[in-house]
């Protein structure tokens, strides 16, 4: 029975996380989407705005990154996160739209795979999986 609890228990809190990246990668992607209509509405305020936004999601995302239980994957998937960061703020200083579509191609990518293995870890019930590949937000 407590065995079972404690399943119960580590099922919802894998869940509350992958949901909470996921949320974090739409909310990224938003964001990047709004800078680039507010860049071709001539915006460049809000275009900032929506930029900073992004980047702050971005680094949240990386600062949360446990590259020593992620291995050659979490080095990788941090390599990406300093590209998009490159890119946004590239296209937020020349105002490039070609960079903020770089960047958001990268993030839609990656919110595609992290979904992908949390349906995957889903299926197979297991939490060891997603802490091995060092992308574990830490709540």
């Amino acid at each position: 029975m407590q065995q079972a609890a404690e399943y119960r228990k580590t099922e919802v809190n894998t869940s509350d996380r992958v949901r909470i990246v996921s949320l974090l990668y739409d909310g990224a992607i938003n964001f990047v989407r709004m800078a680039k209509n507010k860049l071709d509405e001539g915006d460049l305020a809000a275009k900032g705005l929506y930029t900073g936004k992004a980047t702050a999601i971005v680094g949240e995302l990386s600062s949360t990154l446990d590259v020593k239980a992620g291995g050659e994957i979490g080095q990788n998937l941090r390599r990406l996160y300093d590209f998009v960061m490159d890119r946004l703020f590239y296209a937020n200083m020349r105002n490039d739209r070609t960079a903020f579509e770089d960047a958001e191609r990268v993030l839609d990518v990656l919110r595609g795979a992290w979904k992908e293995m949390a349906e995957s870890n889903s299926e197979a019930g297991s939490r060891r999986e997603l802490n091995g590949t060092g992308m574990e937000l830490r709540v």
